[in-house]
């Protein structure tokens, strides 16, 4: 009798987020505990669902560019944290991530993600520094007439303002948990509020946001939670969940890889909360092979596909599924014919949905002369 009303419940709470009812945090604490089985199939289902009412079966394609490995943050889980010795550094030239960039239009993608490690010269005022970014972002676009999104870590306000009169369309900075105590042993020494605030300050100029959470770090439910919350709050146009995966000199080096499945459920709810964003299927944890079940719980964006023959790195998985050609526009798109009822998007409909999110036209791209007198 207790198993039929649970049946009932979980059915129940899954017909509410369908009709986009406000769920309380019981209810979605309920869909967090499906179990495997029927529960998570059927909340796989309403995912898709929801997804197919905004998006019907298109698939959106990122570019993956890290044109930098150089940081100077100390994150507990990164592969690329300052302290990690056994990390390979490289800075790609302005150059070289133009020519990336252009490879990946051509192949179809439709947008570029520029992203780094946090660096010291675009922190403070290094205006000569932070302008070069700009010039890139500017050129990226010009060259591929493809929206950029940037990740270049917490910025002040002076230098977002400048990259969104560069014409950057996004701006990610993950906060990867909600609760100040597990952030400062995952982010140690940074600030929790200053990373959290700094993504309002670039909705603010009207850049499109990112905020994502990481999960098998050790949070709880109520974590995962408050973190749906502090995403409804500001508002982004995009949200994701990627799980951990252990980094060879790291602090958690030994710390257990996330469940893949854990990573599912939370996606599908974040789907069913926020059926109107894009939620990314990365291929920085399991690669290519981890797709389908991905697109399954109800992402609509295929990120991190990244070109062999340049040099360049991932995540998670710094080299998973790159040189072997597998993380590419060919590669994805066979794996989405195999699967039957999911196409890539055309290039004009992302570009529309983009413009559909902006509140206004680009900034004036302002001179450094009149940002120093900020």
């Amino acid at each position: 009798m207790k198993q039929d009303k649970r049946k009932l419940t979980h059915w129940a709470v899954l017909e509410k987020a369908i009709q986009e009812d406000t769920l309380s945090r019981q209810e979605i604490l309920c869909l967090l505990e499906s179990d495997p089985g029927q529960e998570t199939d059927l909340l796989f289902k309403a995912a898709r669902q929801l997804r197919e009412k905004y998006f019907d079966n298109k698939i959106f394609l990122y570019g993956f560019v890290y044109n930098s490995t150089h940081c100077r943050n100390n994150c507990s889980f990164c592969y690329y944290r300052k302290d990690n010795n056994q990390s390979q550094r490289y800075s790609k030239s302005k150059a070289e991530i133009l020519d990336i960039s252009c490879k990946l239009a051509e192949s179809g993608v439709h947008l570029i993600d520029l992203t780094m490690g946090e660096i010291f010269s675009l922190h403070g005022n290094n205006f000569e520094q932070v302008q070069k970014l700009c010039e890139i972002v500017s050129e990226i676009k010009n060259q591929t007439h493809l929206p950029v999104m940037v990740s270049p870590g917490v910025l002040p306000g002076w230098a977002l303002k400048q990259l969104a009169g560069s014409g950057a369309d996004w701006y990610a900075c993950y906060q990867e948990t909600h609760n100040p105590e597990l952030f400062s042993r995952l982010r140690k020494g940074q600030n929790f509020s200053e990373r959290l605030d700094v993504k309002k300050k670039a909705s603010d100029l009207n850049l499109l946001t990112e905020e994502g959470l990481l999960c098998g770090v050790g949070e709880t439910l109520d974590d995962v939670i408050d973190s749906f919350e502090a995403i409804g709050k500001l508002g982004v146009d995009q949200t994701r969940v990627m799980g951990f995966v252990p980094q060879k000199g790291t602090p958690m080096e030994n710390h257990p890889m996330a469940d893949v499945k854990r990573e599912l459920i939370i996606l599908a709810v974040l789907r069913l909360l926020f059926p109107d964003k894009l939620i990314p299927a990365s291929l920085d944890v399991e690669g290519i092979n981890g797709l389908e079940k991905r697109l399954e719980a109800g992402a609509n964006v295929v990120t991190s596909i990244v070109p062999a023959g340049n040099g360049l790195a991932g995540v998670a998985q710094n080299s998973l599924d790159i040189e072997d050609s597998k993380r590419t526009v060919v590669h994805v798109g066979k794996i989405l014919s195999s699967l039957g009822g999911y196409e890539i998007a055309m290039a004009d409909a992302y570009k529309t949905w983009v413009n559909q999110r902006k509140k206004q036209e680009f900034l004036p791209f302002e001179t450094i002369q009149d940002l120093k007198a900020m």
